[in-house]
């Protein structure tokens, strides 16, 4: 992917850059990468969103280049490319940007195939240790050296860019203690352990992005780009303002814009929660993932596909996401402090019995690093954004914007809720409550409904069509149907002009 050229900043004012960055599986990443690049010189507005994997910031590139910031990034173990331009994905039709991309497989991504290594190593060990005891001491040695030389190297980067009170810290110190003192099976289930945690909290962090890619999902890959008398599909980041697009019945919309022929009905629902299809002909305004369901459109395109309606519903969602609760903020702030001090205890506890009171040193040592490793703060850490993360994503794959953690956390204590309108209230399934004829009754009246209304796909047809069948009332043949997209459908029958059609047409 090749980045959005950018114009040149004057000295010391700085640019823009986005970025995304991959393999972060707890919030902690986010602070080991942010303590990083604001010790670069001309770096500034650093954040990252843990959860979207965005990263913003402003770079004075007369400072520290571009590709050092990339560096930075990779050396500490995380993946990075730029976030600054569209690609259409290869999946189901999808249009997305660099922040909302298909995930990989667990086992496509670099800790997948990190763990596996060490799970085979471990089971290898173990199986010649029952084969072979004579080598028991040595046989799950490998796979502790491995674990230490993946997760030492990162720890020691870590601390070199601001961070030496990391996990990895933790986690390196426990693994080399227990191979000076013999233990290399702890060694290797630690490493082992510790590789499946990150493992799994990659996988958790992935679900909770899901609410994102579905909400890209609803924007089609190509558009029907009109080109004179004729139409040719097109990537739909390739349309421009002004041109016009295609939209045929059962489509869905690829572009927000207006009307400029034709008239329909377009199910709004995924984009913005209307129940049922909304009536467009001429200068009616059309948003991006809509479906139309009747007539076909020419529509004139009034944003590009990084600005349409569906786009910026992503980025709210992303900052909504981003928003730190206020018990998030409080155990980041409590975990700054827990882990240094959980470093010290461990050391007390490896020094203090022995030199005090004659301790045995084996004994101490393999309990001060037992409690190294059982008082990592990471899952504490991780709780609370988690679960808001997949709060926020589940709300947005309702079409619910929940605005951030705080709002979140303040729903817990709602008792009374006020909606403005009934459809938010609704599943976007009509049905028909109400038979009111002014002339004959109404089984006359649902049979002519029901009648003119056969074989049409539209929410208000299927709720009629149902009525009647639970009513046992019989379909009369009927012929010559017609469809006038937002007003009414019309057919013969019985020998007449049957027409079913909204209040304003039948005035």
């Amino acid at each position: 992917m090749q980045d959005r050229t950018l114009e040149a900043a004057a000295p010391g004012t700085g640019q823009a850059l986005r970025y995304k960055v991959a393999g972060m599986d707890c919030p902690s990443c986010v602070g080991k990468i942010e303590t990083a690049l604001r010790r670069l010189p001309g770096a500034s507005g650093v954040g990252l969103n843990h959860h979207s994997q965005i990263l913003r910031m402003t770079l004075d590139e007369a400072a520290t280049p571009r590709a050092t910031v990339e560096a930075t990034i990779r050396g500490l173990g995380f993946g990075v490319e730029p976030a600054d331009t569209l690609r259409v994905s290869e999946g189901d039709g999808v249009v997305t940007d660099a922040a909302s991309g298909t995930e990989p497989r667990w086992w496509q991504t670099g800790r997948g195939r990190v763990t596996l290594l060490i799970a085979l190593l471990v089971g290898g060990g173990s199986l010649l240790s029952l084969l072979a005891p004579a080598v028991s001491e040595v046989a799950l040695m490998p796979a502790a050296l491995f674990g230490l030389a993946v997760f030492g190297r990162r720890a020691v980067r870590l601390a070199r860019s601001g961070s030496p009170f990391s996990i990895e810290m933790l986690m390196s110190v426990a693994t080399l203690g227990a191979l000076l003192i013999g233990e290399a099976e702890e060694a290797a289930v630690v490493v082992l352990l510790f590789a499946i945690g990150e493992l799994l909290e990659g996988v958790a962090a992935g679900t909770a992005r899901s609410g994102i890619q579905a909400l890209s999902a609803l924007v089609p890959r190509t558009a029907l780009l009109i080109e004179g008398e004729s139409a040719r599909a097109v990537p739909v980041e390739r349309l421009e303002v002004g041109q016009l697009v295609l939209v045929r019945p059962g489509d869905r919309v690829s572009a927000d814009g207006v009307v400029e022929e034709g008239e329909s009905d377009i199910d709004e629902s995924p984009v913005t929660g209307e129940s049922v299809p909304v009536a467009k002909s001429v200068g009616s305004p059309v948003f991006a993932g809509g479906i139309n369901a009747t007539g076909v459109l020419r529509v004139r395109v009034t944003r590009k596909a990084s600005d349409n309606t569906i786009a910026r519903i992503v980025q709210l969602v992303e900052e909504a996401q981003a928003a730190k609760s206020p018990t998030a903020r409080w155990i980041e702030r409590f975990s700054a402090r827990y882990t240094p001090a959980v470093i010290a205890v461990s050391v007390l506890t490896v020094l203090v019995p022995p030199l005090a009171f004659g301790g045995d040193w084996h004994s101490w040592i393999y309990r001060g690093l037992a409690l190294l490793l059982i008082g990592c703060p990471c899952a504490l850490v991780l709780s609370t954004p988690a679960a808001i993360a997949s709060g926020i994503a589940a709300g947005a794959r309702r079409g619910l914007l929940i605005k951030g953690g705080a709002a979140l956390e303040a729903i817990g204590k709602v008792r009374t809720i006020a909606f403005d309108k009934t459809g938010t209230l609704t599943l976007g399934q009509p049905r028909v409550t109400d038979i009111v004829p002014l002339d004959g009754n109404e089984r006359t009246l649902l049979g002519l409904a029901a009648t003119v209304e056969s074989g049409s796909a539209h929410p208000l047809a299927r709720a009629i069509l149902e009525r009647a069948a639970a009513d046992g009332v019989p379909l009369r043949p009927a012929r010559d149907r017609k469809a006038v997209p937002g007003r009414a459908v019309q057919a013969v029958g019985g020998g007449r002009l049957i027409e079913g059609g909204s209040p304003p047409h039948a005035g």
